[in-house]
């Protein structure tokens, strides 16, 4: 339960001379039924389900996802192009992108880069969304991570950006008698680390979102919406089993505040976030 790819693609962060892989994940998504008055106001899109089309025309790709009516982006590499540009490409489409998911190493090795770059795009939210498997092996470990989340955190909010944690299955899986996942949460300062919950993936662990919610107010900002099927397969949101309903229903009280679709796997990356956008734009809740 605590196997899964981490995939790169082949974009690049390009600051100066500075270049950076993109990063990426593996999973699967979710469904729902009918339920109140209320809509989600902006349906966000993690680029990294359409990096494919990234690859090949990142101005026609953003075009595209505008189009379909998304209204944030949340990065996964800039693709060899300057903060700069990408702004001027978001604002003329009049998307937003308060969210990107970076690797560890950037924090630690071009810390002031990396916030320029977030100050120049929007970015509000600096998230870390894979530790490698050698590094968490022991609850110890993850304790030490806790200490770089911590640290982390308190020189993003120094720079008025605040940093934040997206969760696998791993994390999840028991070490011990102890959740990998809840060391995290116990040993890190809430105001300086927030998580991204990743619907799929929790669920996929056998946890139950709402009860993270409900255990922590005010910790989850942002969230991942990924549909699975009942053998845990990922598909597009709608698709699946997850209980979209429910969970958006509880979310609104606890400052769940910007919702981005992801599929790792597409088959055909605009057919997929366009079927989850038109499922999650009618979802009431």
């Amino acid at each position: 339960m605590d196997r899964r790819n981490f995939l790169r693609t082949a974009g690049g962060l390009a600051l100066g001379s500075l270049a950076w892989a993109s990063l990426g994940c593996d999973r699967p998504e979710a469904s729902s039924t009918a339920g109140g008055s209320r809509r989600l106001e902006r349906i966000g899109l993690q680029l990294y389900t359409v990096r494919t089309l990234m690859e090949q025309d990142v101005p026609r790709t953003l075009e595209q996802v505008a189009q379909l009516g998304y209204r944030e982006v949340e990065f996964a590499g800039y693709y060899n192009y300057t903060p700069q540009e990408l702004r001027q490409m978001l604002d003329q489409l009049e998307l937003s992108a308060p969210a990107t998911h970076v690797p560890f190493q950037m924090l630690e090795e071009n810390l002031s880069a990396l916030l320029e770059a977030a100050h120049t795009l929007g970015h509000r939210y600096v998230i870390v969304p894979w530790l490698p498997p050698e590094q968490r092996q022991t609850i110890d470990d993850y304790r030490r991570w806790a200490e770089r989340f911590n640290r982390w955190g308190e020189a993003c909010k120094a720079a008025n950006v605040q940093f934040a944690y997206h969760n696998h299955d791993f994390e999840f899986a028991r070490i011990g008698d102890q959740v990998p996942y809840d060391v995290l949460l116990a040993e890190t300062d809430p105001e300086l680390v927030k998580m991204e919950l990743d619907l799929y993936w929790i669920t996929y662990a056998g946890f139950d979102p709402l009860v993270y919610f409900q255990q922590h107010p005010g910790r989850f900002p942002l969230c991942h919406v990924k549909d699975m099927t009942a053998d845990r397969q990922m598909v597009d949101v709608g698709q699946g089993t997850i209980d979209f309903v429910k969970i958006f229903a509880q979310a609104a009280g606890v400052q769940l505040q910007h919702y981005f679709v992801e599929h790792d796997q597409p088959a055909d990356p605009l057919a997929s976030i366009r079927r989850s956008y038109e499922y999650l734009s009618q979802l009431t809740f």
